[in-house]
């Protein structure tokens, strides 16, 4: 992150073992001092509205939402770079939030990384708004900005245009419909011709186990 980011629908971090930590967002944060500033300054800016110009998808419906889809683009970004097999799990929880699993594939690494965050809506959960958080107190917005009706596709932005991804239940979209996106992303101030295009060519862990 050469720039201030905020915490992304796809920050993600490398699989290890799993470690007791009273504090785990502090400790991420003394590992990476300048990005927990840059976080930190972003979360005092009002990141989690939507891009000007842009209105989150009403109605919106969770239930419909939740589950696992893959990321069929996305504009680069240093939390992802290099990232393929790009791949969000959601579910409700019984206190209204939302738990956000991503997980993804390093080539040049060759393993799989993932993140747990939290999502909450930032109003009525009729609206597809909300901030998503990975690294504790720092949220980054989360704007369903156009979706399928049968919710086989969705167009997401962060707190800006610079951000943006294009979503499925499947890991590849018909031409037509990906051009469709393309355009509807295009229309709200999206660089499409910045999009890079994620290859899912292998079998993600949890599907493994």
């Amino acid at each position: 992150m050469a720039t201030a980011h905020p915490p992304a629908p796809f920050a993600i971090a490398p699989l290890a073992p799993p470690r007791k930590q009273a504090r785990p967002w502090l400790a991420w944060c003394l590992k990476r001092p300048l990005l927990a500033l840059a976080l930190a300054l972003l979360a005092g800016c009002g990141s989690t509205t939507p891009p000007a110009g842009v209105t989150a998808v009403t109605p919106f419906s969770l239930e419909r939402y939740q589950g696992r889809w893959y990321e069929i683009a996305r504009l680069d970004h240093a939390f992802e770079r290099g990232m393929t097999d790009v791949s969000a799990f959601y579910t409700p929880q019984a206190d209204g939030s939302v738990r956000v699993v991503n997980r993804g594939f390093h080539p040049k690494q060759n393993r799989w990384s993932e993140a747990v965050g939290k999502a909450l809506f930032t109003g009525t959960p009729t609206t597809g708004s909300l901030k998503v958080s990975f690294f504790g107190p720092f949220y980054g917005g989360y704007h369903v900005a156009a979706l399928d009706p049968d919710y086989r596709w969705a167009l997401v932005l962060g707190p800006d245009t610079s951000y943006a991804w294009i979503l499925a239940r499947d890991k590849t979209l018909p031409p037509d419909t990906q051009a469709a996106i393309v355009q509807r992303a295009q229309a709200l101030g999206v660089n499409t011709e910045a999009f890079i295009w994620v290859t899912h060519t292998r079998t993600d862990p949890a599907d493994a186990r």
